[in-house]
């Protein structure tokens, strides 16, 4: 009878033990635990220290992490969104010397957020699970270049769907214009850059209540960083203006109130 009752005892110890191991394990790769906002943010200044000092890692790109890429799901490994410019001088992964499943990475013209940046953006905070959202805007942008120019009334021809592409930065333009009246000419498109990051993270405040819940229930940081193409180096932006942005449109009666898409989607 305790003979019975002790491999009872065993069996059960031993579907516990699978039974854990299930819950432990997707496709047979144990989940990543995900670090912190913060964690993550030092994760991503750390590589950028790396790649500007020449002694890039180059982590995640070889053929184990690959073959993880065809087992795995990313939301188990992805730390961080950066929505960023298209601008062939501003590769993502390689700036904070990331690799494969590392950073979900939205990239249009100019950084805008717009209703298809954006819908990626909720993507990336609320399915792939990652911590931290970096909007990162760079130096010599040719979409708050050619906005200036346009405003200044020196712009040139351009195609058709150009701008309503890039018409959000026109109000980082002429914020910056009035917060610098002395600055003349091209003179004011570095104070325009960094005003487009400002307007990117509000425009996404706007429309996206997901978004606003994440940060405010604090699963969430959204920074705001400037790329320099000559250096290499990201510099970062105070975060109490995301918190300050955030607060505005919590005030502000337009902005979108239902996180979720209607109609059976």
């Amino acid at each position: 009878m305790k003979e019975r009752v002790s491999l009872m005892l065993a069996v059960c110890w031993v579907v516990a033990v699978v039974f854990a191991a299930g819950v432990c394990f997707a496709g047979g790769h144990e989940a990543a635990q995900k670090p912190d906002p913060d964690q993550v943010i030092e994760m991503l200044k750390a590589g950028n220290a790396r790649f500007v000092s020449g002694k890039a890692a180059y982590p995640n790109q070889d053929a184990a992490r690959l073959r993880l890429a065809g087992t795995e799901n990313q939301g188990n490994h992805a730390y961080a969104t950066v929505i960023s410019c298209s601008d062939s001088r501003v590769p993502v992964e390689l700036i904070f010397d990331a690799g494969v499943m590392d950073i979900f990475v939205v990239r249009v013209a100019g950084n805008v957020c717009d209703v298809d940046e954006i819908g990626s953006i909720e993507y990336g905070l609320a399915h792939v699970n990652t911590p931290v959202l970096v909007v990162l805007g760079h130096t010599q942008c040719g979409a708050v270049t050619a906005v200036t120019h346009a405003i200044h009334g020196t712009g040139h021809a351009l195609e058709r769907n150009i701008p309503p592409l890039v018409d959000n930065i026109k109000p980082a333009v002429e914020r910056a214009m009035a917060m610098h009246p002395d600055a003349h000419g091209d003179e004011v498109i570095p104070f325009a850059t960094e005003e487009n990051i400002w307007q990117g993270i509000e425009d996404l405040f706007m429309a996206s209540p997901a978004s606003r819940e994440l940060v405010k229930s604090a699963k969430v940081k959204v920074m705001g960083a400037m790329y320099d193409v000559s250096t290499g180096k990201v510099s970062w932006l105070p975060a109490s203006k995301t918190l300050e942005i955030l607060r505005k449109v919590e005030a502000d009666p337009k902005r979108a109130m239902d996180a979720m898409a209607g109609g059976g989607h």
